[in-house]
């Protein structure tokens, strides 16, 4: 039984570690969008 408890615990733990991860993934996602220069329309309109 306790290592019943001690392998749920640790796929719990390991999936909220995964779920971190992925977050912080998405949040560096947004920062880099927010600050990358914008790509210019060279030729656009000529």
């Amino acid at each position: 039984m306790k290592k019943l408890l001690v392998v749920a615990l640790a796929a719990v733990g390991g999936f909220l570690v995964y779920r971190q991860i992925q977050a912080d993934r998405r949040e560096q996602d947004l920062w880099t969008e927010a600050t990358d220069p914008v790509p210019t329309a060279s030729g656009a309109g000529s």
